[in-house]
């Protein structure tokens, strides 16, 4: 019987072996790969079809989102209701969603409805055909959308940010009017969608609990479609970042709130640094016990919440702390996000706050190991990043391994006021 009078033993989370379950791989008849993660427990199953259809790949703003979010709204043969109503039916779920160079479709289902909901998957991804009506109603609907989050100095802030960093004409960095959706045009989005859906370049990802058929079952409605044969378009941008790094926009005359955004360039999960500056990220301000929250927010009570991150681009990316405080603090608060900065560049980190760090990272770790759905999306990353298992692996030993003074070298590459854009909104 066990005595609840001696407390159990305590293991840190750097003291553990992880591992990444592997994953399934197999090519449909045309080459689609098919990525798999059989490790459910319950008769549930999520499949997503992931196109290289981003906006990296437009032509002109906003096509590619626009026609990745239409894809559910008519085929030739089916009505939106008729599709929506379908997946309805059944209980399951049907999103799609758009990125910079990656655009999806999602199903969440039973197991057991695959046959009847694979076929319609299909027929969207093939006979999509944008009616009118549809577009009208999405472009009156983003356009009162886009008019109220205007108003917003976080919304202001987010687009313009990423502006000054990137560039207006890069992927990354451009952002909607709505002359965008007034511009927008039937005939561009069925073009679009005929290159890069109907004729484009998928991989697959599944995970749950498969059915022993699901293999055949994609393969014969998916395997012989038209895709991967067309070359993926080579398209290269550049970086135009702005020259000046300091800016302040009123959106609000009478606003009591600022956002503020501070950002530089930064290397990608490729670059050797990117790993070890995650741990760095997180002692600076990537979780609550973080000492932007420590200093900023508990100490100072300028603000509800700030972080730091490095975002998530399969190209150039960018170190980011984010917050919302006080009008009258926001120029405090920029200074003691600089003040932070100086101290992690002249002093190194105590052992146990970076011990605390390190269980902290690998904590977060051991959750994202745990079910079917988070592995997959982990191993989603890695492929689409052209990375492999190894990079999991060796992304758990520098964690364990990287020490004080290699973070203090680290901050004082990186964590230069100087190379920072700062924006404030009000």
């Amino acid at each position: 019987m066990l005595n609840r009078k001696i407390q159990p033993t305590i293991t840190d989370a750097v003291s553990f072996d992880l591992k990444l379950r592997t994953c399934e791989q197999y090519q449909l008849d045309n080459t689609i790969p098919v990525y798999s993660m059989n490790a459910g427990t319950q008769d549930v199953l999520m499949i997503e079809w992931v196109f290289k259809a981003g906006n990296w790949f437009e032509q002109k703003n906003i096509v590619a989102g626009t026609t990745n979010f239409l894809l559910k709204n008519g085929t030739s043969t089916k009505t939106a209701y008729q599709i929506n109503d379908h997946f309805e039916f059944y209980g399951a779920y049907l999103n799609r969603t758009c990125y910079n160079e990656t655009a999806s479709i999602t199903l969440h289902c039973l197991s057991k409805h695959i046959n009847e909901l694979l076929p319609v998957v299909a027929e969207l991804i093939t006979d999509s055909i944008f009616p009118e009506e549809e577009l009208t109603t999405y472009q009156q609907n983003q356009k009162q959308k886009l008019s109220v989050n205007l108003k917003k100095c976080d919304f202001i802030a987010n687009r313009l940010i990423d502006e000054y960093v990137y560039g207006f004409h890069h992927p990354y960095g451009k952002y909607t009017s709505t002359l965008d959706y007034d511009q927008l045009n039937r005939n561009e989005l069925i073009k679009f969608f005929k290159r890069f859906y109907a004729e484009g370049h998928c991989t697959i990802f599944t995970a749950g609990k498969i059915p022993p058929d699901l293999q055949s079952q994609l393969n014969k409605y998916f395997g012989a479609l038209p895709l991967q044969q067309r070359a993926i378009p080579n398209i290269q941008y550049n970086l135009q970042s702005s020259e000046e790094k300091k800016h302040q926009i009123i959106n609000d005359a009478n606003g009591v709130q600022g956002a503020i955004r501070i950002a530089r360039p930064f290397p990608n999960k490729h670059h050797p640094d990117y790993q070890k500056t995650q741990i760095l990220n997180n002692v600076f301000g990537g979780f609550f016990g973080s000492r932007l929250m420590s200093n900023i927010r508990e100490d100072k009570g300028y603000t509800y919440g700030i972080h730091s991150y490095i975002q998530n681009h399969m190209g150039e990316t960018a170190w980011m702390i984010s917050t919302e405080a006080g009008r009258d603090v926001c120029e405090a608060t920029i200074s003691e996000v600089y003040k932070e900065m100086e101290i992690l560049r002249n002093e190194p980190i105590d052992e146990d706050e970076l011990s605390l760090v390190k269980n902290y990272m690998l904590g977060t770790v051991l959750g994202d190991l745990d079910g079917p759905f988070q592995l997959i999306a982990r191993w989603k990353n890695y492929v689409l990043n052209n990375l492999d298992e190894q990079y999991f692996y060796n992304s758990v030993q520098l964690i364990k391994s990287t020490g004080a003074e290699e973070l203090n070298e680290l901050a004082k590459k990186y964590l230069n006021p100087e190379e920072f854009y700062e924006l404030t909104v009000i």
